[in-house]
């Protein structure tokens, strides 16, 4: 395998017929990145890791530099693949999450915004541009029903009531191997380190309502154009609900605009949120 540090293609196809394809789900977080670096020293049997990229505008910016500036040099240094996939619309061109909640004249809210009563809205962010963009990428390699792709994902002990936790498709088989190795999300900054690598930002979308209070207060502290970004969101979409005589949403669950409930150098409102982003719910 070349050790080159251009991503591979995703449209190359890796495994011949009838061999099932065996990836690891890489959200570019503690977990997945521990369990790069694991395999990088032959401790964890998978070479191929797949990132389903939301898109440029949606990502952790610190995730996608992370992603570019040492993970995936680092894994071509070990012959690894480190493959890239988008969601692509049937014309061929790749459609960000961003981008559909800022389409014009769009209703959709695929993110987890918290209703005007607290509770969070449905989502659908996870399922259309994680799961079933790497799902379809993993059919074109070959996988099927009759030839199930192993598709591992980070998840950790501490997180063992996330096992099992969403349907496993025909094409699949999922399996989680950091839970079959007793590793814990503690354990991953020492792993991460050992194999000489800084660790990680907070893997997940920069306007993701399952931020901690305490992040979205370093963001509007050390990046306040993309908190300003995040606070136009908020605005947009609550222009459009309030044209359609709809209740107010929020991206969290102070029921108030981002900018009113965010500190700067307050103390931070009480947040027992889960952070599910942060904790790897997008494949960590």
């Amino acid at each position: 395998m070349a050790s080159t540090h251009a991503p591979p293609s995703p449209d190359v196809r890796l495994w011949p017929p009838g061999v099932p394809p065996k990836t690891f789900s890489f959200g570019g977080g503690w977990q997945t990145v521990a369990a790069l670096t694991l395999a990088a020293a032959g401790d964890l049997d998978y070479d191929t890791f797949v990132f389903a990229n939301v898109g440029d505008d949606s990502e952790n910016p610190g995730t996608l530099r992370y992603l570019h500036r040492y993970a995936a040099p680092f894994a071509a240094r070990h012959g690894l693949r480190l493959i890239q996939v988008d969601r692509k619309l049937r014309n061929g061109s790749v459609e960000t999450l961003y981008g559909r909640l800022m389409k014009e004249g769009s209703r959709s809210i695929p993110i987890p915004v918290r209703m005007s009563n607290g509770a969070p809205g449905t989502r659908s962010c996870t399922a259309d541009f994680k799961i079933k963009v790497i799902g379809r990428w993993l059919k074109q390699q070959g996988a099927s029903a009759e030839t199930p792709a192993t598709v591992a994902i980070g998840i950790t002990v501490d997180e063992i009531e996330r096992a099992n936790n969403r349907r496993c498709e025909p094409y699949e088989n999922i399996v989680y191997p950091l839970l079959d190795m007793g590793i814990r999300r503690a354990d991953c900054p020492g792993i991460i380190a050992k194999a000489g690598l800084p660790l990680p930002p907070p893997s997940s979308c920069w306007f993701c309502p399952n931020h901690r209070m305490e992040q979205w207060r370093d963001m509007r502290r050390e990046e306040p154009e993309l908190f300003a970004k995040a606070c136009h969101l908020e605005e947009t979409i609550n222009r459009r609900r309030h044209a359609l005589d709809r209740d107010p949403v929020w991206l969290t669950r102070f029921n108030a605009p981002l900018a009113h409930v965010v500190p700067t150098d307050a103390p931070l409102p009480l947040d027992d949120g889960d952070g599910a982003c942060d904790g790897g719910w997008c494949f960590t």
